[in-house]
């Protein structure tokens, strides 16, 4: 038998969206095929910021800071010609 079935993935326990229609106990061989993007890290807590600089958050610093004001400024401050459309 082989057929395509989705689920959930809960801990060590895959929750179909419908039954299978074999027998409990029976012995299966699964093979996972992912469906949607990953979830936030192992480590992030509700209310914590979902994008790269909240997950940074913690571990940001002055000289960082100092850094992303430079290279804003370089940026600003670029002199080479605009290319005509």
């Amino acid at each position: 038998m082989h057929e395509t079935f989705h689920g959930v993935v809960r801990g060590k326990t895959i929750e179909l969206e419908s039954d299978p229609g074999i027998e409990a106990g029976r012995r299966v061989e699964v093979t996972l095929h992912v469906t949607s993007l990953p979830g936030p890290p192992p480590d992030w807590r509700p209310g914590q910021t979902e994008t790269a600089g909240g997950m940074l958050a913690e571990a940001w610093s002055d000289e960082d800071d100092r850094i992303l004001r430079e290279v804003h400024a370089q940026r600003r401050d670029d002199a080479r010609p605009e290319v005509a459309p």
